[in-house]
């Protein structure tokens, strides 16, 4: 048995398609099938139901696949041990984000990262809170920007920044020019919300959020992601909570307010997996405290600055 057949097989049993899992291995389709082929000849086992519409794994396959994960991960492992007895640098490095929520932090950490190896191959993907926490515990990535969770298992986390959320209304509307806004103001407005059917983190508080003030039948329109809340606010659908970071996006055609006796933070932090070589590396995770640090100082100097800090601040999951 050889590791590539290993390899293809577990592409395939991840994206039950012989199409996408041949594209992600960069060969062939037909390279594919026959690598299979050779994998169920060998075991003398089926280990895919084949048809027209769908690929599916066997019971054997469901097996297979876990063993070949274990295998995989623990070749991968020991070949970025070996490199970092042998004082090697980190030639690669994947990171999970919660896109756009990152936007605040991930150029700062990507900056640091490449100065200490600046021959480091990176590569960044997108996903929510569980998918990267999935990827992070599977081995297929190296870092994870999340929100907080629960339950983090057996990943380590470093806190990195509690993010403010404000009230974005529409140029020239009522809430505008108001001399002070109020969540009892909302009662009277069109809310657009971060959509429930994700149920990512955000979703989930905003939704408590608003189930508390009383303010769930206001809810006139959903969306998946902050730019896409922004631009229906910049259209004139509604208000919604947006991430303070929002303020610095280029010809906005909205206006950020905060809304009296709240503040709503969520936080945001680095995971990664323990029994991972590259991200436990103590430059790496000397570089995830240090965005901790300044995002620390950051909200010192904000706090300093003579804003009025009276509000209740009411308690966000992970603070």
């Amino acid at each position: 048995m050889e590791l590539r057949q290993m390899r293809c097989f577990a592409t395939l049993a991840e994206e039950l398609h012989f199409g996408r899992a041949a594209a992600a291995l960069s060969m062939a389709q037909p390279a594919l099938s026959l690598q299979i082929q050779a994998l169920e000849k060998e075991l003398g086992v089926q280990l895919l139901i084949r048809s027209t519409r769908r690929v599916q794994l066997t019971k054997p396959g469901e097996v297979f696949y876990e063993r070949c994960i274990r295998v995989l991960r623990e070749i991968e492992s020991s070949s970025a041990i070996v490199r970092a007895v042998a004082g090697k640098n980190v030639d690669r490095i994947t990171i999970g984000t919660i896109y756009p929520a990152t936007f605040g932090v991930l150029p700062l950490f990507l900056s640091k990262l490449g100065k200490r190896f600046p021959d480091i191959q990176i590569h960044v993907s997108s996903g929510s809170t569980d998918a990267i926490i999935r990827d992070l515990e599977k081995g297929r990535i190296n870092l994870g920007f999340i929100r907080p969770v629960e339950n983090i298992g057996s990943l380590r986390w470093q806190s990195i920044a509690n993010e403010r959320y404000l009230l974005a209304v529409p140029l020239g509307g009522r809430l505008e020019t108001a001399e002070t806004v109020t969540m009892s103001d909302l009662k009277r407005e069109r809310i657009i919300s971060f959509s429930r059917s994700n149920l990512t983190y955000t979703e989930k508080y905003f939704f408590e959020q608003f189930r508390k003030f009383g303010l769930l039948d206001q809810v006139a329109c959903s969306c998946d992601d902050t730019l896409s809340l922004v631009s229906l606010v910049a259209a004139g659908m509604g208000v919604g909570f947006v991430p303070e970071w929002t303020r610095d996006l280029p010809h906005k055609s909205f206006r950020l307010r905060e809304v009296e006796g709240v503040d709503f933070t969520i936080g945001m932090g680095l995971a990664w997996n323990k029994e991972d070589p590259t991200a436990n590396r103590e430059e790496i995770v000397e570089i995830a405290r240090t965005l901790a640090a300044a995002s620390r100082s950051l909200k010192a100097v904000g706090d300093y600055s003579g804003r009025n800090n009276t509000k209740r601040r009411l308690p966000a999951h992970g603070d």
